[in-house]
């Protein structure tokens, strides 16, 4: 039997019978792995309260015949007491393990992702930092990784520089008033997308609702979509905490 010690996140969960379940794992050294964790409905259970979703745990798995591991011994690694307390934290979680579960890669290990991914975590486990935004620069930072960053200091299309007024999933990046297609990009959106990709995001994630947040959310989710070429449905619980902008 094949045997491993790891690191993981919890993405998703699913009853298996009447009291096993099926838990998601994005690993440090293995990447995406399917694991039954075998009598952990029960009550007396010690496993159960450990494999929850966005838990951060380490893991002791044995390989089976089948396509998953079986817990052995799972235990925490951060408690996460602030995320859990609350539901905007929760919603932010869960949009942003739900573009990591979307990666099809099972096996395969990305460290990279996983670093990011374990700093995500503890970003909406800090209650100085506003949970509204986080899937949204995840979302940015997971298409850096992949070497699909959107453009937004000039125009995808044709190289100007300003006015950038759109934004274009499908092709990547801003556009001109020449070149506009996609969806209307207003200036407060466009300086807050500069300054979460250029290096301010902890001063971006300390503001509740900084102008242009909500533009910004619906363009970050449209991007990872397309990237991924599916529906995300966890980050529609995250838009109604994203204030409206005044007129």
């Amino acid at each position: 039997m094949r045997e491993i010690n790891d690191e993981a996140v919890v993405l998703r969960t699913y009853k298996s019978g009447e009291a096993d379940r099926v838990v998601v794992l994005w690993t440090r050294h293995h990447g995406k792995v399917r694991v039954l964790a075998k009598g952990v409905r029960k009550t007396t259970s010690r496993m159960g309260g450990s494999l929850e979703t966005l838990a951060h745990v380490e893991v002791d798995l044995v390989k089976t015949r089948g396509e998953f591991y079986v817990a052995r011994h799972v235990q925490h690694r951060e408690r996460l007491s602030t995320l859990r307390s609350s539901y905007a934290r929760i919603s932010a979680g869960y949009a942003v393990v739900e573009a990591i579960d979307a990666i099809p890669s099972d096996g395969v290990p990305d460290e990279a992702i996983f670093d990011l991914l374990a700093r995500v975590l503890l970003t909406l486990d800090d209650g100085t930092f506003d949970p509204a935004l986080v899937p949204a620069s995840f979302y940015f930072r997971l298409l850096a990784l992949d070497g699909s960053e959107p453009v937004v200091n000039e125009c995808v299309n044709c190289g100007r520089t300003s006015p950038l007024v759109a934004f274009d999933a499908q092709i990547g990046g801003t556009l001109c008033d020449e070149c506009r297609q996609g969806v209307a990009l207003s200036r407060d959106a466009l300086v807050l997308i500069r300054r979460m990709v250029g290096g301010d995001l902890a001063g971006v994630l300390r503001e509740a609702n900084p102008p242009g947040a909500g533009e910004v959310m619906a363009i970050a989710q449209e991007a990872i979509e397309v990237h991924f070429g599916r529906r995300l449905r966890a980050p529609g619980s995250v838009a109604p905490l994203i204030a409206p902008s005044e007129p």
